[in-house]
């Protein structure tokens, strides 16, 4: 089947913060929901969708691991990130005033980021599959001082009045996506530009294993700026890494480091080379 040039593909349902994500970064493409993140990536794999907008870590509840789990299934590659602030917000029906609210319902990881708001209000948390599932309900049941937690764009999407923006306890909380094609895309190298490369890898199980195969990366002066480790084999004996590096394959100091690693490591496969999110900047101004 042909790639549909004009949909992107996520995971939840309408209004849900990857729903959010997918309009931030490709507005010009129609974002279609999935029920799981397999149905998403294999939307994109069989060339139904352009594109799939898949979640990979949140700074405060960590990464997804289904995702590491998922992509050694495909044959996809991450063709850019994107950082999406979360930005939860308490949403009631229209009309409804915020002294009336007695009960709240979302995704359990968003009712805890907004715990102490909650307790402030009095409000009775419910537990849900997730933010936009919840104001959907909401404004299908229009059930009396009840509300919800979602995003800005749910409300928009469900018609329902948002009472307070910003409702988590702490700000900064971001999700880091991953842009996911059939094809791979890597951008041109430019000098001064900076670049993420993601790769996956097993090692052998014999000592410091892992050590001789990211020692290239240190010798070369490649930063690493993510290792994730995961037990991909029913044995419970191998184990696999996701690596995010700073770097491009046509630099020189890459080179090296790949070849070390490919020594050292077995099934190395590059997911992708793409240019890094505005959002790394502050860190590696603070590096460098």
């Amino acid at each position: 089947m042909t790639a549909d040039n004009h949909l992107i593909a996520y995971q939840g349902h309408e209004g849900a913060y990857s729903h959010l994500a997918c309009c931030r970064v490709h507005p010009e493409l129609k974002a279609i929901a999935c029920e799981s993140f397999a149905d998403a990536m294999f939307m994109v794999e069989r060339g139904e969708a352009r594109l799939a907008m898949i979640p990979l870590e949140n700074s405060t509840a960590g990464r997804v691991e289904e995702i590491y789990r998922l992509m050694p299934r495909t044959r996809l590659h991450i063709i850019g990130e994107h950082f999406e602030p979360v930005n939860h917000c308490l949403l009631a029906l229209p009309g409804t005033g915020l002294e009336e609210l007695r009960t709240v319902a979302s995704h359990p990881q968003a009712l805890a980021q907004c715990d102490g708001n909650l307790r402030a209000l009095g409000l009775t948390p419910i537990a849900a599959l997730d933010t936009a599932g919840s104001a959907s309900e909401l404004a299908q049941e229009r059930t009396p001082h009840h509300a919800a937690i979602a995003s800005s764009l749910a409300a928009e999407l469900y018609g329902l009045e948002i009472l307070k923006e910003n409702f988590q306890d702490v700000n900064g909380n971001t999700t880091r996506f991953m842009l996911l094609a059939k094809e791979s895309r890597m951008p041109a190298f430019e000098e001064g530009k900076r670049y993420i490369t993601t790769l996956m890898f097993r090692v052998r199980n014999i000592p410091a294993a892992l050590y001789k195969a990211l020692g290239g990366f240190a010798t070369n002066g490649v930063n690493m700026v993510k290792l994730e480790s995961y037990m991909a084999s029913e044995t419970m004996e191998v184990s696999s890494f996701h690596l995010d590096v700073e770097g491009h394959p046509h630099q020189l100091a890459m080179q090296h480091a790949l070849q070390e690693l490919d020594f050292f490591a077995s099934e190395v496969r590059v997911m992708g080379t793409y240019t890094a999110h505005p959002f790394r900047k502050s860190r590696f101004s603070i590096d460098n």
